[in-house]
């Protein structure tokens, strides 16, 4: 379990280090962009293109080999 924890940060380790820069990038992608912020406990910011946010709860989807392969958000509240 220790060496899944681990994963998950290495996976998320820049969400907050590049806000502005992994932001934009998300969006000229066409994607959301996630945040977590001091303030929202276990919680993410989900920020789509359009501009609407969200409050969402993550789950990470694991591979065979335990490798992270892609995020599910669950909505908790729009904010």
């Amino acid at each position: 379990m220790m060496e899944r924890s681990a994963k998950v940060a290495e996976l998320l380790q820049d969400i907050n280090n590049i806000h502005e820069l992994g932001r934009q990038r998300a969006f000229a992608l066409g994607n959301p962009f996630y945040a977590k912020y001091e303030g929202n406990g276990d919680y993410y910011t989900k920020e789509l293109p359009t501009g609407e946010k969200f409050l969402v709860a993550m789950e990470i989807v694991w591979d065979r080999n335990d490798h992270p392969v892609r995020i599910i958000d669950t909505i908790i509240k729009e904010k």
